[in-house]
């Protein structure tokens, strides 16, 4: 019996390594832009090195047809140190008031993982704008408006235990007002063990939908499940509710073997005729659509919620 909410599409997996023109271990984890006419995908790309960077793969349906870069984007050889180790799991927002796209990833260096930004106007040239948090904290997100005049981020910092935190800034350098907005719940629950920011967050009547990723550790290693939950549209430090169950789950072989088995992990997607479109890693080996009413995940949360 079915019990996930979002429904996968049949083509999935949609890129596996197969598909990337030059040699690499795997592809996961993508950002991702509705440009209308075509989709663009930021690939999370593992090289045969073992560190990743970042290439564009563009579809005209954001299905088929794939047309995927030569070569990187971002690259950890770019000469950025707090990137020697890698660039991962790149989020993309276009913040109301500002020209092109702004980049939220993990970079990873020697230091250990941090939240880099970056920004763009045509996906050609990246432009840096530096390290936001510094390690270890991952799974960064920025809301497309700003509050008060100050840009806000979803972030995960990895010595709190878990937990999603919002920040707050003036300019994208300095960040504070620091709060939990979505703890992990401990236990034996699907999200015990840490929770992070999955899409960059959403606005909608009932408030920001946020969808997120979470983990719970079994014996055989740790399974990465997705969630939903509310923020209050003017005070996003404000959880209004979350749902109490998983909305997608690792069902299909393609999520339960790879590199990682028993994950997905979403980095992105957008709204097309009140439907999401969620794009996701699959045991850090691909990467996959899958599909859900906006009105039927906000149901599930207000209804559902603990």
């Amino acid at each position: 019996m079915e019990v996930d909410l979002f429904q996968r599409h049949p083509k999935n997996p949609l890129i596996t390594a197969r598909d990337i023109p030059y040699q690499v271990n795997t592809v996961f984890n993508a950002g991702v832009v509705d440009l209308g006419p075509e989709v663009l995908l930021l690939l999370r790309v593992e090289s045969t090195s073992g560190r990743s960077h970042i290439t564009l793969a563009r579809s005209k349906d954001g299905v088929h047809d794939w047309q995927i870069d030569s070569q990187a984007l971002m690259h950890p050889g770019d000469g950025h140190p707090y990137e020697e180790y890698g660039i991962e799991d790149c989020r993309v927002t276009a913040v109301e008031g500002m020209d092109g796209w702004l980049l939220a990833y993990t970079a990873y260096s020697p230091f250990g993982p941090a939240i880099g930004l970056a920004q763009t106007e045509d996906f050609l040239q990246i432009r840096r704008i530096g390290i936001a948090y510094p390690p270890n904290n991952k799974d960064a997100a920025l809301f497309p408006r700003r509050f008060n005049g100050l840009y806000a981020m979803l972030h995960r910092p990895t010595a709190s235990g878990g937990s999603i935190w919002i920040g707050y800034s003036p300019d994208l350098r300095f960040w504070g007002m620091s709060e939990v907005v979505l703890p992990a719940r401990g236990g034996p629950w699907w999200d015990g063990s840490r929770v992070g920011a999955g899409l960059p967050p959403i606005e909608t009547p009932e408030g920001w939908l946020v969808i997120y990723h979470g983990v719970k550790e079994m014996p055989g290693g740790p399974i990465y499940r997705v969630g939903a939950a509310l923020l209050d549209l003017e005070q996003p430090h404000k959880l209004i509710a979350k749902t109490r169950r998983w909305v997608l789950s690792p069902q299909e072989p393609y999520e339960r073997t790879g590199d990682v088995p028993n994950v997905i992990f979403p980095c992105g997607g957008f709204v097309r005729g009140g439907k999401l479109w969620m794009y996701y890693g699959a045991a850090d080996s691909s990467i996959c659509l899958a599909t859900a009413s906006i009105s039927d995940l906000i149901d599930k949360i207000r209804h559902e919620s603990d």
